[in-house]
């Protein structure tokens, strides 16, 4: 049977601009890059986040990400919203209220921003 999620893959415009977002403001560190032998895909890096695995797709014509989104969870909720909105990194929805899934997350809010390619980020805590 599945384990777990292995990555999550997002398109990118700028894998250069991208890789220094997702590490400057999130936290991510670049562990791998490779070419790609496939139309329209010049490079693929790999950042890791703890367990997370986020995989940028670098696709300089291709389309916008739209639709869906991840989460990560915060240990600082307030904190890294503020940070996140000193920075200037837009915001897609305000902090509020988040319905418990479990009793751990009772009380947890959630924040969406924008990342550089237009891609929903969420954390809650």
């Amino acid at each position: 049977m599945f384990q777990k999620i292995d990555h999550v893959a997002i398109t990118v415009k700028d894998r250069v601009a991208s890789i220094r977002f997702y590490e400057e403001h999130l936290g991510f560190q670049k562990y791998y890059e490779h070419d790609v032998p496939a139309p329209g895909i010049e490079k693929i890096a790999y950042l890791r986040l703890g367990d997370t695995v986020l995989e940028l797709i670098h696709m300089p014509e291709g389309p916008k990400n739209s639709g869906y989104h991840f989460c990560l969870i915060s240990d600082d909720f307030d904190g890294d919203f503020n940070r996140l909105k000193s920075a200037g990194i837009p915001i897609a929805q305000l902090p509020h209220t988040s319905a418990a899934r479990t009793p751990e997350e009772e009380g947890w809010r959630r924040v969406v921003f924008l990342g550089p390619d237009e891609e929903m980020i969420e954390f809650r805590g």
